[in-house]
């Protein structure tokens, strides 16, 4: 027995130190092992790895007689700050971290074991996608990872990291996933390589033009966070984990509380201007109402004309929305409604309760926006409100005209709590519009059109626009002063702690797509 422990402690420590020489390839190009990233995530001695010894059983051309341990994917579960996760780290020392049939069986297991724990699932892609060798086994190993991803969303929380290359299929397992981390300069992530590219087209475009962080995190959408190296990256997985429930029956992990019901923020009045069209920074504000000043922002670089971080208020976790009137006056567009939308449903599907900050002078008018259906769009985020369960607070902080103060989850589409500032405008558009329209001929014929304009224009406000209408009619629940909103959003959130709300009985809805 002593022999047998033996020999199995020197295979055992030749798989985890690997082949020299491509791990020296590896750190040449600036980036560590799959073991070495999985100790940056994992709490330290906390790894607990599953079938290391796999190797792949595929016969035919080319295929690489060596059959290497673990097949090019180390998987396993650990532990974040005492929480248990199940893990995946792709090995591009290996076959380039191609994905075979061995290969995808490894993730396909502790992706099963994720779901049937409860635990989160986090994977660190570096791979060259399906290996080629191996033909349509290879596509049946993703389309198992595809599927399961999908069973598992809305069930336990996922979270995808690309630090090195994905390409082909295995681009598609961070586009499904709930948060996708690219690092920048050595991510990258594509359908077709720009190879494939120039062939078929004749552009000849690079790696990181074609999917790089930047093109991911600005224009595509797909990337959720950008970091500027591994060890941060990996930090910064740690501090999401850290935020987020195990299940979709467990509850947010919980801070003690902070006395935010009693909370008086003077900065608030200063911060927001009472002028509708001065523009100011939505994320001051939003520093204001949660603790510590501390939110964590999804997608920081696209859409940026709405705001959606993760954040605490009196130590419990909140997803917040907010208009950003300092990129595009915070009108709502296309991309917009879907960074919401997509957002809304997370916190929705992991019992997060939502916050949502509105100042919105409506949709971005233009034929290019029609065209982009930005119908379509906007309907996702009506949809994600309506549909969601969580408790809801609405606060009205400057400005909401027209069908985008509906979709910023008002009281008519299900909002439990609506807030309103006393400068706040409510109404179907703004005064100038409304008189334009609705006193067209009157304004013609007038000797002096501008200055009956403005008494129109006054009039119309001073009857229809301020809160004290909406709020007659039960559309604004109450009125505050602004220096208290902090302390008003958490008294609202902890008289919905237990709110209960049953879905209906259906297959599923059939989401605006």
């Amino acid at each position: 027995m002593a022999r047998l422990v033996e020999e199995n402690n020197r295979l055992r420590d030749r798989i985890r130190a690997g082949d020299r020489a491509a791990v020296e390839r590896q750190r040449r190009l600036g980036k560590h092992t799959a073991r070495e990233r999985l100790n940056l995530l994992l709490d330290e001695g906390s790894f607990a790895e599953i079938d290391s010894y796999r190797r792949h059983q595929a016969r035919g051309v080319k295929v690489d007689e060596r059959r290497p341990f673990t097949d090019g994917v180390v998987t396993g579960a650990g532990t974040i700050d005492g929480r248990q996760v199940f893990v995946y780290a792709q090995d591009s020392t290996i076959f380039g971290g191609s994905l075979g049939a061995a290969h995808a069986a490894k993730i396909h297991k502790v992706m099963d074991l994720a779901m049937a724990t409860g635990a989160p699932i986090v994977g660190l892609n570096d791979s060259g996608g399906a290996r080629i060798q191996e033909g349509v086994l290879a596509l049946d190993g993703y389309g198992g990872i595809f599927r399961r991803i999908v069973e598992a969303s809305g069930v336990v929380p996922q979270i995808s990291v690309v630090l090195g290359p994905c390409a082909g299929g295995a681009a598609y397992s961070p586009a499904l996933a709930d948060f996708t981390f690219m690092v920048r300069d050595t991510a990258k992530m594509y359908l077709t390589g720009p190879d494939v590219v120039q062939a078929v087209s004749g552009e000849r475009v690079s790696h990181d033009e074609l999917g790089g962080a930047e093109v991911h995190s600005r224009h595509s959408g797909v990337a959720t966070f950008v970091c500027e190296d591994e060890e941060s990256c990996l930090e910064e997985v740690r501090y999401l984990v850290s935020l987020l429930p195990a299940n979709n029956l467990d509850p947010p992990p919980a801070a003690p509380s902070c006395g935010a019901t009693g909370d008086e923020r003077p900065a608030l009045a200063r911060i927001v201007p009472v002028e509708p069209n001065q523009p100011y920074d939505m994320r001051l504000v939003i520093e204001e109402l949660v603790d510590g000043g501390e939110f964590f922002e999804l997608h920081e670089h696209w859409a940026t004309n709405i705001v959606c971080a993760l954040a605490r208020i009196d130590g419990d976790l909140v997803g917040v929305v907010g208009n950003q009137p300092m990129m595009l006056a915070g009108v709502l567009d296309g991309p917009a409604a879907q960074k919401a939308s997509r957002f809304i449903r997370f916190c929705d599907a992991f019992n997060v309760p939502l916050v949502t900050l509105v100042d919105v002078p409506g949709f971005l008018p233009g034929a290019e926006q029609e065209l982009a259906g930005i119908i379509r769009h906007g309907a996702k985020l009506l949809y994600a409100y309506c549909e969601a369960t969580v408790p809801r607070v609405q606060v009205i902080v400057r400005k909401a005209y027209g069908g985008a103060y509906i979709v910023m989850d008002s009281r008519s589409i299900g909002a439990d709590l609506s807030l309103a500032w006393p400068t706040n405008q409510v109404a179907v558009m703004g005064a100038e519009g409304a008189v334009n329209v609705l006193f067209r001929r009157e304004l013609a014929a007038a000797e002096n059109p501008e200055s009956l304009r403005s008494t129109f224009a006054d009039e119309y406000a001073g009857q229809l626009m301020h809160p004290y209408y909406a709020a007659e009619h039960g559309l604004v629940d109450e009125v505050i002063d602004p220096v208290w909103t902090r302390a008003a959003v958490a008294r609202g959130l902890a008289t919905l702690r237990h709110k209960r709300k049953a879905p209906p009985q259906r297959k599923h809805g059939n989401v605006p797509l």
